[in-house]
C-alpha cells in the first residue's frame, strides 16, 4: 500500500459522523459506526437513551444543533419524516455544507421533498434504506441502498459502509423506498412460497413428513437456479421479447398444475397455486404457450385480473 492510500485509510478510519435519533435502530447504528472507530457524536430526544453509547466511547451532545455541528456527515433516523423535518428543519444553517443521510422509512414523494428542502440549504443529502433488523446492522452480507447524488454517495461510502454494504441505487432519491417497497414485496412473496412448500412437504402422506430444517437445505440450494432464471429473464423483460429456450410457458403450466392437485390433495391452502396456474393459463390461452414465464410480467402488470388485457 502506498503512502497516499495509507493516509486515505487513516482519514476514513477516524471519520467523524453524527447520528440524530436512537431508538432500536438508531442505537444500532451509532453503536457501530462506534465500533468501527469512527468519531460518533449522538442525540435523542428523550434523555437517557445515550448512556449505553456514552460508555462505550460515543460523544453525546446537548442539543441537535450541537450534533449537527459536530460532523460533516449527520445520519437522522427517526420514526416518520414529520419527525424528521421537526429536528432538522430548524438547522438549515448549521447543515450547510454537510450531507444528511436519512434512513427514516417514507415515500418517494417525502424522499424527493426532503432532498430539495435539503439542496436549498446547500446540504448534500442522501435518502436511504436500511434492508435488515437492527441486530444485522454492520454486518457486510447486509444491504444499505441510497439514492441521490452519486459524488456524495461516494465522498462517504467508507463510513456509511460501517452500517453494511452500501449500494447507490441511483440520483433520484425516490429510489430508495421504491426498492425498499420492492424487495420487501420480493421477500414476503419468497418467504409465503416457501410456507407453502414447507406446509406441503411436511404434510402426511407418501414422502411427506419432511422437517422444514431438512427441506430448507435443499431448498436453499434450489434458490441458486431462481436466481439463474431472474437472471436469464430480466433482459427480456426490458426487451418485451420472451424467448422460451428449453423451458417453455406451456411446460410450467402443466407442472403447475401437479403443484395445485398435490396442494389440494394434502390439505394445504391452494390459493397460491391457483393464481400461478391462473396466470399462465391467460398467457397460454392468448397464443403465448411457446414463450418463456418471462411473458407473465404482461399479466402481473394488469393486477392479474381475470378478463383484463395485457399492458
Amino acid at each position: 500500500m502506498s503512502t497516499d492510500e495509507s493516509a486515505n485509510v487513516s482519514v476514513q478510519a477516524s471519520a467523524e459522523v453524527t447520528v440524530l435519533g436512537l431508538g432500536a435502530m438508531g442505537a444500532a447504528l451509532a453503536g457501530a459506526f462506534v465500533d468501527a472507530g469512527h468519531r460518533t457524536t449522538v442525540w435523542n430526544r428523550t434523555p437517557g437513551k445515550t448512556d449505553a453509547l456514552a460508555a462505550r466511547g460515543a460523544v453525546v451532545a446537548a442539543s441537535a444543533a450541537g450534533a449537527v455541528t459536530a460532523s460533516p456527515l449527520v445520519v437522522v433516523c427517526l420514526s416518520s419524516y414529520d419527525g424528521v423535518h421537526e429536528v432538522v428543519g430548524p438547522l438549515a444553517g448549521e447543515l450547510v455544507g454537510r450531507t444528511l443521510v436519512n434512513l427514516t422509512s417514507g415515500s418517494p414523494v417525502q424522499a424527493r421533498e426532503t432532498a430539495g428542502w435539503a439542496e436549498r440549504g446547500r446540504a448534500g443529502y442522501l435518502d436511504g434504506v436500511i434492508m435488515t433488523t437492527p441486530s444485522g446492522i454492520g454486518n457486510r452480507d447486509f444491504l444499505q441502498l441510497y439514492a441521490g447524488s452519486r459524488t456524495v454517495f461516494e465522498e462517504h461510502r467508507a463510513t456509511l459502509a460501517a452500517l453494511g454494504e452500501p449500494l447507490h441505487v441511483g440520483a433520484d432519491t425516490a429510489l430508495s423506498s421504491v426498492y425498499d417497497t420492492a424487495l420487501l414485496g420480493l421477500m414476503w412473496s419468497t418467504l409465503t412460497g416457501w410456507l407453502h412448500t414447507v406446509a406441503l412437504i411436511g404434510a402426511d402422506g407418501p414422502g411427506g413428513n419432511v422437517s422444514a430444517t431438512a427441506y430448507t437445505e435443499v431448498a436453499d440450494r434450489w434458490m441458486q437456479t431462481v436466481r439463474f432464471f431472474m437472471s436469464a429473464y430480466a433482459p427480456q423483460i426490458d426487451s418485451g421479447h420472451y424467448p422460451s429456450g428449453e423451458f417453455p410457458l406451456e411446460l410450467h403450466r402443466m407442472t403447475m398444475d401437479v403443484l395445485l392437485h398435490a396442494s389440494r390433495l394434502r390439505g394445504i391452502d391452494s390459493r397460491m397455486a391457483e393464481l400461478f396456474r391462473d396466470l399462465a393459463e391467460r398467457a397460454v390461452a392468448a397464443g403465448h404457450a411457446g414463450d418463456s414465464y418471462a411473458r407473465l410480467i404482461e399479466y402481473v402488470r394488469t393486477d392479474g385480473r381475470p378478463g383484463a388485457a395485457p399492458a
